[in-house]
C-alpha cells in the first residue's frame, strides 16, 4: 500500500490513531509473543530491571529509573525507542508532530480547516520521536516548554495565543518519548513547569496559560540520593510517575566481563595479535566489585563499569605499546600492565580521603587483592611447593612491563609447576600468554606471602 500524502489518503485506508503509550504497549506485547528480544546489549538485568519496565510499559506508566552512575540507565532508556512504530503520519510543517486525525495546537486547526482532507502530511520515524535532555541547573523554561516568539508578536499576535510560541523540547517531543536524565538537577521552577505540562496538560509562560494536550512517554534517571523528598525533587513531580526502577550495577564477575568485552571494540591496524587470557578479565572484574566495597571509595558516587571498561582498555594497550616497542607480533596483557590503570581509575571515583597522594596506594591495594583473589580461585599455593623450594634456594625471575615475552616465557622448560599452571590457565603455546601467565603465578605466590618481590629501575625480580 503506497503511503498516505493527506488527510483524505489515511481515512481511505482507514487508518486509526493510537497514543503512544499504547503503542509502545501492542509492539511489546507483539515482541514477547515472538520471543524476540527486547534490550540488546543490557546485561545482567534479565531478572531484576526489565520485569519490571515491561510491566511499567504494559501499564502505560511514566518511568524513573534511580541509580548511581554508569549503570545503563540511558542506554534502557533509548532501547525503548524499539517500542515505537517504525513511522506515523504527522501534519506537514507541524513542530509538535501533530495527529493528522486529531490536531492540538491552533495552527494545525486552522490548517485542517481549510484544506480539509487535502491537508498534506508527511511520516516521521521513531528516532524523530525521540527527545533527551541532560538536567542541569541553568535549563530554562523556553529550552524545554517553550518561550513567546517576539518576531510573532511583533506581527501582531496576542501573548496568549499558542501562534506566538516558540516550542522547547518536551511538546517537539509529541508523539514519541522524553528523557530527562538527572532530573532531581532541575531547578523547582522548570519541575513544576514540567508538572503542569504533564499533568494539567497546559503551558504556562509569561503568566498566560495555554492549553496543550500532549502524547508523551516521559522518561527519567536520578540517582538515589537526590530523588527524596528530603532531596532536590518536588514532590507532586515525584508523584507523576507510576513506576519507580531501581537499578545496579553487574551482580556477578562474568556479567562485568560480558560488559567489558562488549564495549571495548577490538583494536584494528596495530599489527598485532592480540590474546587476553581469561584471569586477566577476571582480576579487572574483580577489582571493579572490590572497589564497590571499599571503605576508602565514596559509595554514594557509585563505581562505574566504565572503570572496568577503562582499565580493559588500558592493559591492552599497554600489552600492544610492549609489543611494538620489543618488535613483537603478540600481545597478552600481564599483572605488570596494572600498574597503569591508575589512569584509567582515579578520575571515574571519588575517595572518601581528602589527604592528597592516596590515590594511587588505595588502587594499588585493591589491585593486589583482586589479583590474590583470582589467583586463589584458580590454584592452592600448595601447589606450588617444588617452585617455592627452588626459590628458597636462590631462584630469581625478572619481569616487567617492558621486558619481551619470550626472555620470561623461558622459564616454562626449567621449572615443572609452571608448564603444570598453564595447562590449568589454558594457555597456548604463544609466548606471550606464557609470560602473562608466569607473571601472574608469581604474583600470586608473593601476595600469598611465599616469595619475595623487588623494584628495580626498568624491571620487578621475584627472589626468595
Amino acid at each position: 500500500m503506497r503511503k498516505a500524502k493527506t488527510i483524505s489518503d489515511l481515512r481511505t485506508q482507514k487508518y486509526k490513531s493510537v497514543s503512544v503509550k499504547d503503542e509502545m504497549r501492542n509492539n511489546l506485547i507483539n515482541k514477547m509473543r515472538s520471543k524476540e528480544q527486547l534490550f540488546k546489549g543490557i546485561i545482567g538485568y534479565e531478572e531484576t530491571v526489565i520485569p519490571q519496565i515491561q510491566n511499567a510499559v504494559l501499564s502505560g506508566q511514566d518511568i524513573v529509573l534511580l541509580g548511581e552512575r554508569g549503570q545503563a540507565k540511558s542506554r534502557l532508556i533509548r532501547s525503548l525507542v524499539e517500542l515505537l512504530d517504525d513511522e506515523i503520519p504527522v501534519i506537514e510543517g507541524c513542530e509538535i508532530n501533530d495527529d493528522p486525525l486529531n490536531p492540538t495546537c491552533s495552527s494545525c486547526k486552522d490548517l485542517v480547516k481549510k484544506n480539509k482532507g487535502l491537508t498534506p502530511i508527511k511520516w516521521i520515524g521513531k528516532e524523530e520521536r525521540y527527545g533527551e535532555k541532560l538536567a542541569t541547573p541553568d535549563i530554562t523554561v523556553a529550552d524545554l516548554i517553550g518561550e513567546v516568539d517576539p518576531i510573532k508578536v511583533a506581527e501582531g499576535r496576542y501573548l496568549s495565543d499558542d501562534y506566538t510560541i516558540h516550542y522547547g523540547l518536551i511538546p517537539r517531543s509529541n508523539r514519541g518519548i522524553f528523557c530527562i536524565n538527572e532530573l532531581p538537577d532541575l531547578s523547582e521552577r522548570i519541575q513544576v513547569g514540567m508538572f503542569n505540562i504533564l499533568e494539567e496538560r497546559d503551558v504556562q509562560i509569561k503568566g498566560y496559560k495555554v492549553s496543550l494536550p500532549l502524547d508523551l512517554c516521559l522518561i527519567a534517571s536520578a540517582n538515589p540520593e537526590d530523588y527524596t523528598n528530603r532531596g532536590r525533587i518536588i514532590t507532586p513531580l515525584k508523584d507523576r510517575f507510576g513506576a519507580q526502577i531501581k537499578t545496579h550495577y553487574p551482580q556477578t564477575i562474568d556479567h562485568e566481563i560480558q560488559v567489558m568485552e562488549q564495549e571495548v571494540p577490538k583494536m584494528k591496524g596495530t599489527g598485532v595479535s592480540i590474546t587476553v587470557p581469561m584471569y586477566i578479565k577476571e582480576i579487572i572484574a574483580e577489582f571493579t566489585h572490590l572497589a564497590r566495597k571499599s571503605g576508602d571509595i565514596n559509595q554514594r558516587s557509585g563505581v562505574s563499569v566504565r572503570v572496568s571498561i577503562g582499565n580493559y582498555q588500558t592493559v591492552i594497550a599497554n600489552s600492544i605499546r610492549r609489543s611494538l616497542i620489543s618488535g613483537e607480533s603478540e600481545a597478552t596483557p600481564r599483572i605488570s600492565d596494572m600498574a597503569y590503570m591508575n589512569a584509567s581509575t582515579i578520575g571515574k571515583v571519588e575517595l572518601e580521603s581528602i589527604e592528597d597522594g592516596r590515590e594511587p596506594k588505595i588502587v594499588e591495594e585493591i589491585a593486589k587483592r583482586a589479583v590474590l583473589n583470582t589467583f586463589n580461585h584458580y590454584f592452592n599455593v600448595n601447589e606450588f611447593d617444588s617452585l617455592i623450594g627452588r626459590f628458597n634456594e636462590g631462584l630469581t625471575i625478572d619481569t616487567g612491563d617492558m621486558m619481551p615475552s619470550k626472555k620470561i616465557a623461558d622459564w616454562v622448560k626449567d621449572l615443572g609447576d609452571l608448564k603444570s599452571a598453564h595447562k590449568k590457565l589454558k594457555i597456548g603455546r604463544k609466548l606471550s600468554a606464557q609470560a602473562s601467565a608466569i607473571e601472574f603465578i608469581l604474583e600470586g605466590l608473593h601476595l600469598s606471602r611465599r616469595i619475595n618481590k623487588d623494584f628495580n629501575s626498568d624491571s620487578i625480580r621475584y627472589r626468595g
